[in-house]
């Protein structure tokens, strides 16, 4: 007869399928899937309001767009951790990885990053030959131009990556409208636009770690004053691009470029401050905030055009 204690405790099976299962999504880089799925369903949603094509109607696309894009960001993310599995084990953040623990073997990494990659396309492919096209660009800017190429190389890394994070939206847009508007492009540039400042404020506060795996980082390179200026012109290119998406209303440009003037105050006190890592800190939390805030706030305008 089984008494109580042995029906609530939970054995070793359980442990073992719940760590697999978290050994899995940091394989896939689940944060980063479900980011960028973000920015691709607000594509797809702003592509849907522009060209008033019926979102209830054209479910499909929606979901051949959505999971074909996060099908295809995993299986990138899955070959960036293959990649990254010597260098991972010098930086606190990396080093637990399935890919350098050993819980996942090199030649299953390869298999199912593959095998995402291929299904995913697909799907983009079922949605629109632009989305799937969109999405093999996105794949090789990751896996070849930043993690083969870049990111060990040249202090332009995070730039050259920058390039695949602001992909998404347009895979998004695209299955919807496979000619791209100029308010695709904005969403493009404006992702591009975001991410230096977000990932030079990230790369300060992990500078030694970087340094330490032999990774260019810009702060590593050339120091902190000079990434304090980076992050300042990047934060200055925002600037304009709201109103490349003036169909949004006033209500819209006016939010934009109050978040932009907020990031523009923090970039600024940065060059005053006496912590150089609490105000990286603040930084990193503020773009968070702001691409949040902001890719919500596009789908929520666009429904009032």
């Amino acid at each position: 007869m089984s008494n109580g204690r042995a029906i609530t405790s939970s054995g070793p099976s359980d442990m073992a399928s719940t760590s697999l299962v978290k050994d899995f999504l940091a394989l896939i880089k689940i944060g980063i899937v479900n980011s960028n799925l973000i920015t691709t369903f607000t594509g797809l949603f702003l592509a849907f309001q522009f060209t008033g094509t019926s979102f209830i109607q054209n479910l499909d696309l929606l979901l051949y767009g959505l999971v074909g894009t996060g099908l295809i960001i995993a299986g990138s993310a899955a070959l960036n951790n293959l990649i990254d599995r010597d260098i991972d084990p010098i930086m606190a953040r990396t080093k637990s990885r399935p890919t350098v623990t050993g819980r996942f073997k090199a030649p299953a990494v390869l298999s199912l990053a593959l095998t995402f990659i291929v299904i995913g396309e697909l799907l983009l492919l079922a949605a629109s030959p632009a989305a799937a096209m969109w999405g093999l660009a996105g794949v090789f800017s990751y896996v070849v131009l930043y993690s083969m190429w870049s990111k060990r190389k040249h202090v332009s890394n995070t730039i050259v990556g920058s390039l695949s994070g602001a992909i998404p939206p347009l895979i998004g847009w695209a299955a919807v409208e496979p000619s791209l508007s100029i308010s695709a492009w904005a969403l493009f540039f404006i992702m591009f636009a975001w991410q230096p400042p977000h990932f030079y404020a990230l790369a300060m506060r992990r500078t030694k770690e970087y340094g330490a795996a032999g990774i260019p980082m810009l702060p590593v390179v050339k120091g902190f004053a000079r990434t304090k200026k980076s992050i300042l012109g990047w934060v200055l290119l925002l600037f304009p691009l709201p109103f490349l998406l003036s169909g949004l209303g006033i209500g819209f440009l006016v939010l934009g470029t109050a978040l932009n003037i907020g990031w523009l105050y923090l970039s600024l006190k940065g060059f005053k401050t006496k912590d150089d890592l609490k105000w990286a800190t603040t930084m990193f939390i503020y773009s968070l905030n702001y691409m949040t805030i902001l890719f919500v706030a596009m789908i929520i305008f666009s429904i009032f055009i």
